[in-house]
């Protein structure tokens, strides 16, 4: 439990006992916009709500975002999407369970997310936790959803090649988001790419598939650079940006670290005609609109890939969101209801019999990686909003590149188990 703090305990002890008490305000307010007849009586010590004459079961399940933090704006997206799918859910008398949010917060410290998905998995009900923003966090929360044989639903996009028997992946990996973006800037900007990136496994992963892709197209690599997640300190960056006049930079900074570089690369643009948009566009593979607030007027002519832009069709269902990350959420609550409802106990199986026996047909997860079936779309910020530039439809998530063109063969699935340790006062990735 290291890092654990009693601020922390004591904010999680308030959120689980909040949760009880939103849910009763949504049933009560839901139940009064119907006819008397129709409105549902509920007991919450039988685990059932009934209502059109049918039974709901009542199914905890974990929801673990920060809500403070270098990226809070991504995890309030994914936390806004996950409970608008379990409030439709909760209201469908079609359905014959009632999803219950057991909330817990890491504050963005990822020393907390193993300890509070194991609070979460030991102490409740919830076998499924919807969570996590980073790669490090995920990873960090592996190894107690396998001691427990728990599920974890992660909605954001993330560097592949990782195909956990206890994570189903509703976002995009890199073939669906860095090599389409690649794939489209090299023949309209040039081979030559400056890479930044968070010191972790994000920023490390992405641009060494970026080095790998741009090398093979008869590129070159002007430069790479990392920051820790959450520093300020872009100045050396944008003069090496400066110095070596790449053709595009490759953006794998997170939260306040991306914001500030992208606004000191506006004011770069400003002083020197050749870094202005038009001609040597930023890239990022994480960007929504979620955090284009946050970034201002230094978000013109960003170019993101993702497999949802507002205002664009094509999500898989439908529907509309704020931003990609929302959607993932959100979906990843809908399809994990689609495969409990009308199954009792469903809910405490394992991930591979959950999906066993013909129950992912008609869903959006592959049962063999956990991956799913997305759009890979390419958009560039025009007047605040994403406009899009290009798009492939209905790309099949492939996290080991093993069907991906310009890659290489790929390598043999493994899952990795990580950690990051300082080894002689340096930081190190352990993997095992």
């Amino acid at each position: 439990m290291s890092g654990l703090n009693a601020s922390a305990c004591h904010k999680t002890v308030d959120l689980s006992a909040s949760r009880i008490i939103v849910g009763k305000e949504r049933l009560q307010l839901h139940a009064a916009t119907r006819p008397r007849a129709q409105r549902p009586s509920c007991c919450f010590g039988a685990f059932a709500f009934k209502g059109y004459g049918v039974t709901k079961r009542r199914i905890e399940i974990g929801l673990l975002y920060s809500r403070s933090g270098s990226y809070s704006l991504i995890s309030e997206a994914c936390r806004s999407g996950a409970l608008a799918a379990i409030a439709e859910l909760n209201a469908d008398p079609a359905l014959d369970l009632s999803f219950v949010p057991v909330e817990r917060d890491p504050e963005g410290n990822v020393d907390l997310y193993g300890p509070l998905c194991e609070e979460i998995l030991r102490d409740t009900g919830a076998r499924h936790v919807i969570g996590c923003v980073t790669s490090w966090s995920r990873k960090e929360v592996i190894p107690t959803l396998e001691r427990y044989g728990g599920t974890l639903w992660y909605a954001v996009p993330y560097e592949g090649f990782e195909a956990s028997d206890h994570v189903v992946y509703t976002h995009a990996c890199p073939n669906q988001h860095l090599l389409p973006l690649l794939e489209w800037v090299m023949p309209a900007h040039g081979r030559k790419a400056y890479l930044t990136g968070s010191n972790y496994i994000w920023g490390w992963e992405m641009n060494r598939l970026a080095r790998e892709r741009i090398s093979q197209a008869g590129g070159e690599i002007a430069g790479e650079r990392y920051l820790p997640i959450g520093s300020r300190d872009v100045g050396r960056m944008i003069e090496e940006i400066r110095f070596s006049r790449p053709d595009f930079i490759l953006n794998s900074l997170i939260g306040p670290s991306s914001y500030e570089f992208l606004s000191a690369y506006r004011d770069l643009g400003q002083q020197d005609p050749h870094f202005q948009p038009s001609r040597c566009p930023v890239l990022s593979c994480n960007m929504t609109e979620c955090e284009l607030p946050a970034i201002g007027i230094a978000a013109e002519g960003i170019v993101a890939a993702g497999p949802y832009f507002r205002g664009v069709e094509g999500w898989p269902g439908g529907g509309r969101f704020g931003s990609s990350h929302e959607a993932a959420a959100y979906t990843a609550v809908r399809e994990l209801a689609r495969l409990l409802d009308g199954r009792p106990g469903a809910e405490a199986l394992p991930l591979s019999q959950l999906l066993a026996d013909g129950h992912a047909l008609g869903g959006i997860i592959d049962p063999e990686t956990h991956h799913t079936v997305l759009p890979a779309l390419v958009a560039r910020v025009e007047g605040g909003v994403f406009r899009l530039v290009h798009r492939r439809d209905r790309v099949a998530g492939d996290p080991y590149l093993t069907r991906s063109t310009h890659m290489g063969t790929g390598a043999k699935l493994r899952v990795f188990t990580t950690r990051v340790d300082t080894i002689f006062g340096a930081t190190c990735l352990v993997l095992s």
